[in-house]
């Protein structure tokens, strides 16, 4: 359904791995990629430190990427206490094995067109609009009055709504999702917005 990130111009390209058969998980363990045109494959690094926040708020520096252990020879590793990232890269093979490129393809066009039935449903709702005016795939951001009582009320319906951003919404709809609950997501968006 999208240009190859190669076929875009880009040489290095990252992405998330959950979409491909694996469980939500409270969080993961999951994983990601990281690809690059022939003449880079062999100049990307083997170790990323990323910086975050804490639990407290204060400044943090996590391990990325790296290979498992890798700051220390193999024959001194005194522990393998680690998630194990090959088992999730398992089964994301697994489950692209068993999509194939047309089931690929099929959950690819299920995903933009729910996404964008979600989007124009929103969207006919007085004070909803697109943040964004250009194309998108599964993922896109609503401006709507009061973002918290709407996830709340679609919380208590046992609705995981979006995700809060300055004054909206990011939403994402994907093949797991029907028409039904679609609409009831939309339905209960209007019911807090008319009070």
């Amino acid at each position: 359904m999208l240009e190859s990130p190669g076929a875009c111009g880009a040489d290095i390209a990252v992405g998330e791995g959950q979409p491909l058969g694996l469980p939500l998980s409270w969080g993961g363990p999951y994983l990601g990629f990281m690809a690059a045109s022939q003449s880079l494959m062999r100049r990307l690094p083997g170790r990323i430190v990323g910086e975050t926040r804490d639990s407290r708020g204060e400044r943090a520096f996590v391990l990325t990427l790296q290979a498992r252990e890798q700051h220390i020879r193999r024959e001194k590793a005194s522990s393998n206490v680690c998630s194990n990232e090959a088992l999730c890269a398992l089964t994301a093979s697994v489950y692209l094995s068993l999509m194939g490129p047309d089931g690929l393809r099929q959950v690819g066009e299920q995903c933009h067109a729910k996404a964008h039935y979600l989007a124009a449903e929103l969207c006919r709702l007085p004070g909803v609009s697109l943040r964004y005016p250009g194309p998108f795939f599964h993922e896109f951001v609503t401006d709507l009055p009061e973002p918290q009582k709407v996830l709340s009320a679609l919380e208590s319906r046992g609705i995981l709504g979006g995700w809060p951003v300055e004054g909206g919404l990011l939403w994402c709809a994907t093949e797991k999702q029907s028409r039904a609950e679609l609409d009831e997501a939309v339905s209960i968006v209007k019911e807090v917005l008319d009070r």
